[in-house]
């Protein structure tokens, strides 16, 4: 069942990306792209626990927004355990790279998870990297897309014991615009916050106003290209820790993209 809705849904992408000018993809591209994101969906050799994930988190929309097709160079931004960074490392083939990018507070949170993912070299076009944004290398023009998923709101995150005082949303989303090629992407879902919460209210909820997103990519010299309702929940209370019973794994999310000039 989850195959048939995963084509269903893959098809009606399909449509989109080729009557979207924005995405400025030839059919080949699309359908390109297309084959590979279903092919790491379909891959046998996936985890369980990730793929019984896949229509909670609606990943076949939000992946599919980056377009990626083999060969393509990509990095997940605060990665954690690596749901997405091993789709996307399936879709951009051997001859692709994903970079698996963590800060420490991430990298040791998810410990467990990222042993488990990358045990025994099975994902070998993966290239893991922890560092504080403020010391992220990337070079210049390097990559075709991002994917920050669930996480950017950590950007502005500053908890009690420092683990991110050194996590400077204006240095993260800089080095994106530079490290990516021209007409590159990223691809940024989150929970949504009222209108008009402040960033640092992260701290808090675990939540970040769209228009703060906007602001900060547009500031970096991103354009705003798309964006996606498919995780939308008009239910959900935006002033609730998305912790809370009440809401938790049914948070109203933003899906947006942004491409570099």
């Amino acid at each position: 069942m989850l195959q048939s809705a995963s084509r269903l849904l893959l098809a009606a992408l399909a449509s989109f990306v080729l009557a979207t000018p924005a995405l400025a993809a030839t059919p080949g591209d699309a359908q390109g792209a297309n084959a590979a994101l279903e092919a790491a969906y379909t891959s046998t050799d996936r985890p369980k626990a990730d793929a019984e994930q896949d229509e909670r988190r609606q990943s076949h929309t939000v992946l599919g927004l980056l377009n990626v097709k083999p060969g393509m160079h990509v990095i997940d931004v605060f990665s954690a355990g690596g749901y997405n960074t091993e789709l996307l490392a399936r879709a951009v083939g051997v001859k692709g790279e994903v970079i698996a990018y963590n800060n420490p507070a991430y990298a040791k949170y998810s410990e467990k998870g990222i042993t488990e993912r990358y045990a025994n070299d099975r994902l070998g076009n993966v290239k893991q990297v922890t560092a504080e944004p403020t010391d992220l290398k990337l070079d210049a023009s390097s990559l075709d897309a991002a994917l920050i998923v669930m996480s950017y709101h950590d950007a502005y995150w500053r908890p009690k014991d420092g683990s991110f005082d050194h996590t400077d949303p204006d240095v993260l989303v800089k080095k994106l615009y530079a490290a990516l090629k021209p007409g590159g992407v990223v691809v940024v879902q989150d929970h949504v916050a009222v209108a008009g919460t402040p960033p640092k209210a992260a701290a808090e909820l675990h939540r970040i106003d769209p228009a703060t997103v906007k602001r900060d990519f547009e500031k970096a010299g991103f354009k705003f290209d798309t964006s996606s309702d498919v995780l939308k929940h008009p239910a959900d209370d935006h002033t609730k820790v998305v912790f809370d019973p009440s809401v938790k794994g049914k948070t109203d999310q933003f899906v947006y993209r942004f491409r570099k000039p």
